[in-house]
């Protein structure tokens, strides 16, 4: 427990989701200028209650409109059509009268034919007579509101179920990063995976590290967020995700962890390193993006990832069993400036690896083929 109460809060967690907290916001109203940002971003029963409530409400609004147009007109009323007409039987004062609505005789009926006219249901059984203009009006006005709502809402939902972080679920990065020597240099490395088969189009990975710096003249930068160069096997930031890739930076004196040793890497650390996926998903084209972050005590030195890809009956197979894992190798205790000031430290080192394997299970476990 104290560990953790010790322990540096996270920029982004290691689903993505960044850690921060927006507070005393007194421009209220901005969210109210792009309502349908706003909709979507809302959570679902939030957005299934204004869903269901926008119907509602518009249905009782139209409903009680078209009460009062029979109230007004008389439709409501079974003794005023019998007076319009005194001179003639009852059956001739019914037929001579011609109500706005038909078979409208209370609020429940009214709402209901609200109902059937947004809804465009048409049971038969009521509908509007070219008596009174204004029930037409109201009619027209009632459909275009209607076709608004239906468009709004369920606009909203299709983006709510198709949002592009739901694709991020299936793109999986090693739970820990590694340093180790590579072509002489230590490199801090990481694994990046896609689950699915479906590639990602475009896709580009950066990295940023996150810490607490201060300027010359004692201005303190609590987040101040430093880009870090990195290595690929592709080249740049594009990468070609088909199978599990190994992104790697070199550790030069253009570094911000050109100090860091294996001494430093600990949860006291203020050290926090973000990793940004971004792509283009090739079966709907939504950018999407995912994120994760290695704090201090998440990054392991002196070891590196266990090759996972295989030929096997002429195609190379993926084994997501060990995504995670690590092996031991030789590695100086030192920082990248002192093995570049010093490069006799290399002379004294093995480089044959260890045979410890530390394992780093990822929860998704499946055994992909890449045709």
């Amino acid at each position: 427990r104290c560990r953790a109460r010790e322990r540096r809060a996270r920029f982004v967690g290691k689903n993505g989701a960044c850690n921060v907290a927006h507070k005393n916001i007194r421009e209220q109203g901005r969210f109210l200028q792009d309502v349908f940002t706003t909709l979507v971003d809302l959570k679902w029963p939030h957005t299934l209650l204004i869903f269901t409530m926008s119907f509602l409400c518009t249905w009782l609004l139209f409903g009680m409109v078209w009460w009062l147009i029979a109230f007004a007109h008389g439709d409501l009323d079974h003794s005023t059509r019998l007076q319009r007409d005194p001179g003639e039987g009852t059956a001739g004062a019914q037929a001579n009268f011609v109500p706005c609505v038909t078979s409208i005789h209370s609020f429940t009926s009214a709402f209901l034919f609200s109902i059937e006219v947004q809804v465009t249901i048409g049971f038969g059984g009521r509908m509007v007579t070219e008596e009174c203009p204004a029930a037409i009006l109201v009619l027209i006005v009632q459909n275009i509101v209607g076709l608004v709502i239906n468009a709004i809402m369920l606009g909203c939902i299709f983006m709510k179920t198709s949002q592009a972080h739901r694709r991020a679920e299936t793109l999986i990065f090693s739970k820990h990063a590694v340093i180790a020597l590579r072509e002489g240099k230590l490199c801090f490395m990481l694994r990046v995976g896609d689950l699915r088969k479906s590639m990602i189009i475009s896709a580009t990975i950066r990295m940023q590290v996150v810490k607490k710096t201060a300027s010359l003249e004692a201005e303190v930068v609590p987040l101040n967020q430093i880009d870090i160069q990195m290595e690929n096997p592709v080249g740049g930031n594009s990468i070609f995700l088909v199978s599990p890739l190994i992104i790697y930076h070199v550790i030069d004196k253009n570094s911000p962890l050109y100090d860091i040793s294996p001494m430093n890497l600990h949860h006291h650390e203020d050290l926090e390193i973000i990793v940004i996926l971004e792509g283009v998903v090739e079966t709907t084209g939504i950018t999407t993006q995912a994120r994760t972050s290695y704090l201090a005590d998440e990054i392991l030195w002196g070891q590196r990832f266990v090759p996972i890809v295989a030929e096997e009956d002429g195609r190379y197979s993926v084994d997501y069993s060990k995504f995670g894992n690590t092996v031991k190798v030789p590695t100086p205790s030192c920082t990248a400036r002192q093995l570049e000031e010093d490069r006799s430290i290399m002379d004294t080192m093995t480089l044959s690896p260890k045979s410890t394997i530390r394992r780093r299970s990822v929860k998704l476990k499946p055994k992909f083929t890449i045709s």
